[in-house]
């Protein structure tokens, strides 16, 4: 999911770019390590890991964990970022060509990765790629809107998942169905109704509510860099957001719908508390891998960073083979044996990244993702 071209951030912000950018390389890292430990517990798991009570089964739990998608929200607020820095230069320079030129390359990457995902969905149902495609081709077209429009947007999204999920709520208390808008299985009949309400309202990472997190990553984008003050304020206002999405949830406990802080619910408190964790995340790990540059872990985590398309598939493809082709491990198998899984995944593929960049650059699904998408 690396959506951003290194080198062309470079040349579009000039030389102190690259100190900001392995910040968003590291970060784009480390959330894909995340990403890598919550999907193979839970393909791995599945059932028992909903049952799993323990604080351990709980704080990792794929679907109501504190931990449930918060790497992805991460994943999506940086693709934000990165849609800004590519399309940077091209606006300043108030050229309607060159902006055009930019908006057709979002385009074409997006509908690069709704082709990818789709394909991808037939052995690893609910990948993020079919959104980040649509993503993208919103990012197209509202890369030029000015700040308010891009934060209404993102909170219209926010408020229309919220209202959906109540409206069903309602519905549902009533007697009535909604299994048409929200219960579909796109996975079995990929009918293009299906497609169209996952892509927007109840797959993994819907737009609805999802475009949020990518609007934040626009708005943050146009304030790189972030000076000491920004990036204080951006924790802090990250701190206040975490602690009221959960203080609030508690606070009206007595509805459990609307308290909820659970990823698929799509409450507000739960969009409100992942705001906070990714402004606490993007900030945090930016700064710390800017001030250890030099450091040869950071610098690993940077290439791997920047090879996050690859890695991500091939994260897939290594589950597959060694679960449902080999048979190594058992379905069931515990948290234990699935974190251990994804950590021995993610560190041979820190190293492989880090050797193929060495000996030929560019990782194989980044360079004809960029190829063809030019």
């Amino acid at each position: 999911m690396n959506d951003t071209p290194h080198a062309e951030h470079l040349h579009t912000v000039g030389t102190p770019a690259r100190d900001r950018l392995i910040g968003l390389d590291v970060t784009r890292g480390v959330a894909l390590i995340g990403v890598c430990v919550m999907n193979y517990h839970g393909y791995l798991n599945s059932g028992a890991a909903q049952l799993d009570r323990s604080t351990l089964g709980k704080f990792f739990n794929p679907w109501t964990g504190p931990l449930s998608t918060r790497f992805a929200a991460v994943f999506v607020a940086v693709a934000g970022i990165g849609v800004v820095l590519l399309a940077r230069r091209a606006i300043a320079s108030g050229d309607p060509a060159r902006v055009a030129a930019v908006r057709w390359r979002l385009a074409r990457r997006g509908l690069m990765l709704l082709a990818a995902g789709y394909v991808l969905d037939w052995i690893w149902s609910g990948t993020i790629l079919w959104y980040y495609g649509g993503l993208f081709l919103v990012g197209a077209a509202v890369v030029t809107l000015r700040d308010r429009w891009v934060l209404a947007l993102g909170a219209a999204s926010v408020l229309a998942s919220a209202g959906i999920q109540w409206w069903s709520v309602q519905r549902t208390a009533g007697g009535h169905s909604t299994a048409w808008l929200l219960q579909g299985h796109s996975e079995a009949t990929q009918s293009p109704r299906d497609l169209l309400f996952d892509l927007f309202v109840r797959g993994t990472h819907p737009l609805v509510p999802w475009l949020g997190f990518f609007c934040l990553g626009i708005l943050l984008g146009r304030r790189l860099p972030w000076p000491v003050t920004t990036r204080v304020n951006l924790a802090f206002a990250g701190t206040l957001c975490l602690a009221a999405g959960y203080g609030l949830s508690a606070a009206v406990g007595w509805h459990p719908h609307l308290a909820s802080t659970h990823p698929f619910d799509r409450g507000l408190f739960y969009v409100l508390s992942t705001v906070g964790s990714t402004l606490l995340a993007v900030t945090a790990i930016s700064w710390l891998a800017e001030r250890t540059r030099s450091n040869a872990v950071t610098e690993a985590l940077a290439v791997a960073g920047r090879t996050t398309l690859t890695l991500y598939v091939l994260h897939v493809l290594v589950f597959r083979l060694v679960v449902d082709w080999l048979g190594w491990l058992d379905v069931n198998a515990g948290l234990g044996t699935a974190l251990a899984f994804a950590v021995a995944y993610w560190a041979v593929a820190v190293l492989l990244a880090n050797l193929w960049a060495d000996r030929v650059g560019q990782g194989p699904l980044e360079w004809v993702y960029r190829t063809l998408s030019e």
